[in-house]
């Protein structure tokens, strides 16, 4: 894997390239030097770690043949107060809707993902505390 990141010269504002050739903005606030165009680069990586975690649920419960229609996840972050600012605890609160899905089986598929699959939240996991839950809508 691989990624190339570049100052655009202006305030505090980064273009990234991905080894997929995607690109994305980052920037910083204003207190910062920044001008507040883009997400936060820690941000990008709260986003990240959803959206790690996000595809290992569907793709679990896709694999047990469960009719999964949706995933949402929301993360509520909290950083240490000093350098380095790491994440300390990070709560997932995971939205399913599908037809007739199984409390057991989703809960499952996030436990799955959590300790087996997403690299993301068990890289973060070594210094913030995971936590979770989930609901699920019925189509």
């Amino acid at each position: 894997m691989e990624c190339t990141v570049k100052w655009t010269g202006e305030g505090m504002a980064f273009q990234a390239e991905t080894g997929s050739k995607h690109t994305l903005m980052m920037d910083g606030p204003p207190d910062a030097g920044g001008h507040n165009l883009a997400a936060r680069p820690m941000e990008l990586v709260l986003a990240g770690t959803g959206g790690c975690t996000a595809f290992d649920v569907v793709l679990i419960l896709k694999k047990g043949r469960h009719a999964v229609s949706g995933c949402e996840v929301s993360l509520k972050a909290e950083r240490a107060d000093s350098d380095p600012k790491v994440f300390t605890h990070i709560h997932f609160h995971f939205r399913v809707s599908g037809k007739q899905l199984k409390p057991e089986a989703v809960a499952r598929a996030i436990e799955l993902s959590k300790e087996k699959y997403c690299s993301a939240s068990i890289m973060l996991g070594k210094t913030a505390k995971i936590t979770h839950d989930f609901e699920i809508v019925e189509d």
